[in-house]
This record gives structure tokens, C-alpha cells and sequence, in this order.
């Protein structure tokens, strides 16, 4: 008896010990939908679909992209410094950027991110089509990419 008596007890503890962490858990917010595709043109170093997909803590936003352009040399770690230009519904634009990218191989797919930057709870964010969308630079040399298309399946929404 006093066996099952004590296994009762700890369960009782573990679950307030649970409940208790999470209410004093920070809140997430959340973005929605977590990823979307869109198309980039970059030129002549290529273009094509590419994903997006993006976090949020708070105000600060946070993109990944992984797009259709090949690098033709390989890319060391952190060498893209890369801004991300979202327009914003209502107006305006909003900027993401960073010097983060993991190792990329010759002919390697392009992968940026981390790109940070500031939202409000509300912001909907889509393609940017009224100038350049994303701009790398890689070893000096500026790439400048323009959207084609919308995301699919749709805006980012913020909370």
C-alpha cells in the first residue's frame, strides 16, 4: 500500500511541477503559414522557386530562405550578407537581414538565413515587387534579385 501511496505522490508532484513551468513559460507568437514558396530573378546568375520560412519571438521576425540559385563557387560560412524585402499590406516594407548562411559547395544550392528583422503583431508581409527583393553579396559582388511571383500559399501574418 504504501508503495502505491508514494508513486501517487511523485505523479501528483511531477504534474504541478509541469503545470507550474508552464505558466511561467514565455508566451510564443506565432507566424502563419510557417513557410510559403515564391520565385526570385536574379539575373544572370539564375532564379527560380524558392522557400521561405520564417519564426517569430516577440517583434523580431526571422527568415530562412532556401532558393533555386546554385552557387558557382563554393561559399564559406557566414560570407552572404543578405537583406530580404517584404512589402508590407497597407504599405511600406519591411528589411530582414544577415551574414548567415551554412557551408554552400560549387553548384550548391543557396541557402540564407537566419535574416532578422522587426515586425508588429498584425504585419502582413508578401513578395516585395517595387524594386530589388533580395540583394546578396558574395565576396564583394552584389547580387540583386527581383520577385516574380507571390508566396504561395499566401502571406506571412504576424501576431
Amino acid at each position: 500500500m504504501r508503495r502505491s501511496s508514494t508513486l501517487g505522490t511523485v505523479a501528483v508532484l511531477a504534474g504541478g511541477l509541469a503545470a507550474t513551468a508552464l505558466a511561467f513559460a514565455p508566451t510564443a507568437a506565432a507566424v502563419s503559414p510557417g513557410s510559403a514558396s515564391a520565385s526570385y530573378d536574379c539575373g544572370t546568375w539564375g532564379g527560380g522557386p524558392a522557400t521561405l520560412t520564417a519564426t517569430q519571438s516577440g517583434t523580431t521576425a526571422t527568415f530562412t530562405l532556401t532558393s533555386g540559385i546554385t552557387t558557382p563557387l563554393a561559399v564559406g560560412v557566414d560570407q552572404i550578407n543578405a537583406t530580404l524585402t517584404m512589402a508590407k499590406a497597407g504599405g511600406g516594407t519591411r528589411a530582414f537581414t544577415g551574414k548567415k548562411n551554412p557551408a554552400l559547395p560549387m553548384g550548391g544550392t543557396v541557402v540564407i538565413g537566419p535574416l532578422t528583422g522587426t515586425v508588429a503583431s498584425g504585419d502582413s508581409l508578401n513578395s516585395y515587387f517595387a524594386g530589388v527583393a533580395l540583394k546578396m553579396v558574395i565576396f564583394g559582388v552584389t547580387v540583386n534579385c527581383d520577385a516574380v511571383t507571390s508566396q504561395t500559399p499566401g502571406p506571412f501574418v504576424f501576431s
